[in-house]
């Protein structure tokens, strides 16, 4: 049986947050002027201090939301250091927002190199070429590791490599958002009941 077609009041309605979720990034595709998919990304460093950068969502089911970085770089060693993370989706067409808290996992080895498979070959040089997260002394040095890149990979193939791969947060904890007047937003966060199924909660805003 199909489900009732979402409106911005129904939401809280609904008893499967991936679903839901999926409905919703799909009307911000539809409104979004740029990069639907863009994500608040936060992690801790070592010492416990929060950290907050956008990145690009590259898939997500039941089984979790990924995305992909150099793991040489400041959040891939602060996902390495903790293996938590938190996302924010915010989508301001729609007045929406998402959010998950939960583990990560590293994907498997033939899903990374399928997903860098289909980058652009531009993307898939900077991949090798930069140093994510450490000093630059200047842009020609950039350029210059380009091009030392391009040539070594001028023909054939371009290997993924072993520092580039891809994280699975798998959220303990979904929260839906919606703006209404007043500040009297609607609030419905759905908690893993660690039984592949989920526990619902309507929140004061």
């Amino acid at each position: 049986m199909s489900e009732t077609p979402l409106t911005k009041d129904d939401f809280t309605t609904r008893d499967e947050p991936v679903r839901l979720f999926g409905d919703w990034l799909a009307d911000a595709q539809e409104s979004e002027p740029n990069d639907p998919t863009a994500v608040a990304l936060a992690t801790v460093d070592q010492d416990g201090l929060p950290d907050v950068r956008m990145v690009l969502l590259k898939g997500f089911d039941r089984d979790g939301f990924v995305f992909y970085t150099n793991f040489e770089s400041a959040k891939g060693v602060e996902l390495l250091g903790s293996m938590k993370a938190a996302m924010c989706f915010h989508w301001k067409s729609l007045r929406r927002q998402v959010r998950l808290r939960g583990p990560v996992e590293i994907v498997s080895d033939a899903e990374a190199d399928a997903y860098f498979a289909s980058r652009p070959r531009g993307s898939r040089i900077g991949a090798w070429a930069s140093k994510q997260s450490r000093p630059l002394e200047s842009r020609f040095a950039l350029e210059k590791s380009v091009a030392e890149y391009t040539a070594r990979h001028a023909v054939g193939t371009i290997p993924r490599p072993p520092h580039w791969s891809g994280f699975r947060l798998k959220p303990q904890t979904i929260e839906f958002w919606h703006d209404r007047p007043f500040r009297l937003h609607d609030r419905v966060v759905f908690t893993a009941d660690g039984k592949g199924g989920w526990n619902k909660t309507r929140l004061y805003p």
